[in-house]
């Protein structure tokens, strides 16, 4: 089962390239096609769009964490009952 996910993992790698390299192309183009005040808009607005996503998951990771280690002290506070 895992070789399965593996190999459709490996494709979808494979065909989805593509369209990431169009996009950087016509990303630059873009950018390269503005004045000065055009290219400091796109840099503010790239800014704009990643402080709240790395916001968002920055703080997911940390309540990740911090319920994990809570959970692991729990478990290990509670002593196991032996089976009969």
């Amino acid at each position: 089962m895992r070789f399965r996910i593996a190999i459709f993992a490996i494709l979808l790698l494979l065909f989805s390239a593509p369209a990431f390299s169009q996009g950087c192309a016509m990303c630059s183009s873009n950018a390269k096609a503005t004045s000065k005040d055009g290219v400091r808009a796109i840099g503010k607005g790239v800014i704009a769009l990643l402080v709240p996503s790395l916001t968002f998951m920055t703080l997911g990771v940390w309540i990740a964490f911090r319920y994990s280690k809570r959970r692991d002290e729990e478990n290990s506070a509670t002593p196991t009952l032996p089976l009969q």
